[in-house]
């Protein structure tokens, strides 16, 4: 497995007083990621985060990311510059367990690695990815009027029947 961003962490290394790491992707780790997200530029990645021990031998980590991004336009493809700027709260995982199959609002639940390590680089690329816009526009970039039209849909004809409205 690749690891673009590799920044391990030791559970012993936050201690009972806690920690504050800084995460900075280099140059050549960004060049790399701009591929594997499938941007066309990502300027600068860097994250805050305080890690604090937490009950059953969990680590929490609450933080910030920001990064500097260029996404291609949904519409025109013209490059889109955009700042990332989203919160951070993980929970990284005591060795041997496993996340919860409950979905909730609660902190992202890191599993530890095999060593029992903790790989904030990666747990950081794929809170990036979730918060990157999955429909970026260039300023006033409109979709042509042919695109606009709806076809209908093949549930139209099931909606009809159980009486349901359609939608929109």
């Amino acid at each position: 497995m690749t690891r673009e961003m590799f920044r391990p962490l030791r559970p012993a290394a936050v201690g009972p007083e806690g920690r504050h790491e800084r995460l900075e992707a280099t140059p050549e780790e960004r060049a790399v990621l701009v591929g594997r997200l499938g941007l066309l530029g990502l300027d600068s990645l860097t994250a805050e985060i305080d890690l604090q021990p937490a009950p059953g031998g969990a680590i929490r980590a609450r933080g910030t990311l920001r990064a500097a991004v260029v996404q291609e336009c949904v519409v025109t493809l013209e490059p889109v510059p955009q700042t990332v700027e989203a919160p951070i709260d993980w929970r990284l995982l005591p060795p041997g367990e496993e996340p919860s199959d409950e979905l909730d609002d609660g902190p992202d639940e890191i599993e530890a690695e095999a060593d029992g390590s903790f790989d904030l680089g990666e747990a950081l690329v794929q809170d990036l990815s979730l918060s990157l816009d999955p429909y970026p526009r260039a300023p006033g970039a409109e979709l042509p009027s042919e695109a606009a039209d709806r076809k209908p849909s093949p549930f139209d004809a099931l909606r009809a029947l159980r009486g349901i409205p359609k939608p929109g």
